[in-house]
């Protein structure tokens, strides 16, 4: 939010749409300042006047630009697909279907990269989210589990009331206050 306040600052200041590498260099500045305390590791894209660019932007403020980049516990194995398979002039669909492969390539080899699968189309017009535009790893059945009575064996029971443990006291009288 920060970063997207100043962005629109400048573009008032300039009066002309701030850059992709406006953004990057606003954002790295930031992540630099706390030294990798804020943990946040982006990808950045965008279109402007020089084309379609993509960033990434490490917690510590440093970034890359290239065609294609990963960021995640799933980054490596994402990457060896880009590397195996990205051409420079793809269409739509042919780089639907690659990001596609990266992200499942991801999800498949590291646990900690989620279940689904989300994609954003950027170009000149503006940006297309496709959320869940694969599913791979949905619950296939959502029934409630519920476990027939004496299912756990139980091995000691004793109940003990709250009042034994504590005692109460009613007697309320604000400080400060004379009560004669």
């Amino acid at each position: 939010m920060i970063i997207s306040s100043q962005l629109e600052l400048h573009r008032m200041a300039t009066g002309k749409q701030p850059r992709v590498v406006t953004a990057c260099t606003m954002l790295k500045r930031m992540l630099f300042r706390y030294q990798g305390n804020v943990s946040a590791a982006l990808v950045l894209g965008g279109v402007d006047c020089n084309g379609p660019t993509l960033y990434t932007v490490y917690p510590h403020g440093s970034t890359d630009s290239l065609p294609y980049v990963t960021m995640g516990s799933g980054s490596l194995a994402a990457m060896a697909i880009f590397e195996a398979e990205f051409k420079s002039a793809m269409t739509l669909e042919e780089a639907k279907q690659l990001v596609h492969n990266a992200i499942m390539a991801g999800i498949n080899n590291d646990l900690g990269s989620g279940g689904s699968v989300d994609l954003m189309v950027i170009n000149k017009d503006g940006h297309t989210p496709l959320r869940n535009y694969a599913r791979p790893n949905q619950r296939k059945s959502r029934r409630d589990y519920t476990f027939p009575r004496g299912t756990a064996n139980v091995i000691s029971k004793s109940f003990k009331p709250v009042a034994s443990l504590v005692t109460v006291e009613t007697t309320i009288t604000p400080s400060g206050m004379d009560v004669s």
